[in-house]
């Protein structure tokens, strides 16, 4: 059975890089029939807060990424702290007491002589009697994992064969001297315990997969496949993370984008596959190749989504806005008509409201220097509504015939003087729909 999981921290909104990581995690799972989990990481009671868990539901839910079952690590403190027990008991864990100062000095000192930045271990040799002052001065340490100093390799499901020297990486900080668990601890925990196995994260947590595995192997738990997908930049190469918290998931919602938009580009983006628009979960699923993403940094650029979104909602069908045109006040037996005249010229729903307004309403009237004769005696020409899909074609001959005007200079005035606008649907669509023409008077 095939396990994956998605473990944000309820520490603020789910953003489009949450979303790649969750996205390859639910496909995965899905397209091997097993099991998507999404785990809130919350064991951080200062930060975590209920809203964002609230929030993450509601994102996930939007754009279809159900899950089996929900985990709270909150819930799950006695179990990390009977792995902590286990791995002192195992000679794994100590405690340390240095303070941030003097570990930034440490890391300084070793720069300068050319050493890697490394924790030096002192915390080992120090008696029982030194760490019974240091706690009586300083409270209760860190505690460390103790790394074995030896390579550890892995085939990642996306950047191929790694090894990595675990004496060139610090012991990790597993519990904070006030008590709290950190991720790894938590994380190692779980992905054991739930069976997890894969893991799709960012490339940033290589390092931190190394020293996972060696602590998931210590603990006899089986050890997920691991794949990290590169990390976006913005259009130009820039780092997203100062703009991160402008591309929230209820940002780009509110700015009108589609969920299968959304997915169809992130499920392809940084791959070796065109980015094509689906129709369907099933599609994305089918489509879905881990293999086929790089390790070269990706770049998003969110204007991407809107042409997108645009091309999504031309293939709906009126059934699926059904709601939204309701809501704009369009009556019921006109809502099919106007549907098929506003769907392909428009970006997202919310412009759905501009060409209602325009129908209902009528346009502010664009007439151009040297046309204002010309159309004043063509609205003489125009009939009272209701207008039909003939209505058109009948007033611009009759328009011709009066004027002798043809071609562009016939039917571009007459556009501008009706809707405002050089650009939109068929003249002849948009006739019947028309409750008020503003030029006529």
């Amino acid at each position: 059975m095939t396990v994956t999981r998605f473990a944000p921290s309820p520490t603020g909104y789910i953003h489009i890089g949450n979303l790649r990581t969750a996205l390859f995690n639910y496909l995965i799972a899905r397209k091997a029939g097993g099991t998507f989990i999404l785990r809130i990481d919350d064991t951080d009671p200062e930060r975590s807060k209920e809203e964002y868990v609230d929030a993450i539901k509601e994102d996930l839910e939007w754009l279809g990424l159900t899950w089996d079952r929900i985990e709270r690590q909150s819930g799950r403190l006695d179990r990390y702290a009977e792995t902590a027990d286990k791995l002192r008991e195992m000679g794994k864990f100590y405690e340390a007491f240095e303070t941030p100062t003097e570990l930034d000095l440490k890391r300084k000192k070793q720069l300068n002589m050319g050493k890697p930045p490394v924790y030096d271990r002192a915390a080992l040799a120090l008696s029982d009697a030194e760490k019974d002052a240091l706690r009586a001065e300083r409270g209760s340490g860190v505690w460390r994992y103790k790394l074995d100093h030896e390579r550890i390799a892995w085939t990642d499901g996306i950047l191929g064969d790694i090894s990595i020297d675990a004496a060139s990486v610090s012991d990790p900080v597993l519990i904070r001297g006030d008590g709290q668990v950190l991720y790894t601890l938590a994380s190692i925990v779980d992905d054991t315990d739930m069976g997890v196995t894969h893991v799709v994260r960012g490339s940033d947590h290589v390092t931190n997969t190394a020293t996972q595995i060696q602590m998931i192997e210590a603990i006899g738990g089986t050890v997920p496949e691991f794949a990290h997908h590169s990390l976006l930049t913005g259009p130009q190469g820039e780092a997203l993370s100062k703009r991160l918290g402008t591309l929230s998931l209820r940002d780009l919602r509110a700015r009108g984008v589609e969920p299968m938009a959304l997915l169809s580009l992130m499920a392809r983006l940084g791959s070796s596959d065109p980015v094509e628009l689906r129709g369907s979960m099933d599609e994305l699923i089918e489509g879905f190749d881990i293999s086929r993403f790089g390790s070269a940094p990706t770049k998003f650029d969110e204007n991407d989504l809107f042409p997108l979104t645009a091309h999504h909602l031309q293939t709906l069908p009126v059934e699926a806005v059904a709601s939204d045109i309701a809501a704009l006040g369009v009556p019921d037996d006109i809502a099919g008509q106007f549907w098929a005249v506003a769907k392909d010229n428009i970006t997202t729903r919310a412009d759905l409201a501009e060409w209602w307004t325009l129908f209902r309403d009528g346009a502010e009237p664009l007439i151009e220097e040297g046309d204002e004769a010309f159309v004043a005696e063509a609205m003489t020409l125009l009939p009272d509504g209701p207008y039909t899909e003939t209505t058109w074609s009948e007033w611009t001959s009759a328009v011709k015939e009066a004027t002798g005007r043809k071609g562009k200079g016939l039917f571009m005035p007459l556009r501008l003087a009706v809707t405002g606008r050089r650009n939109g649907p068929d003249m002849a669509s948009v006739m019947p729909l028309l409750q008020r023409v503003r030029a006529k008077g």
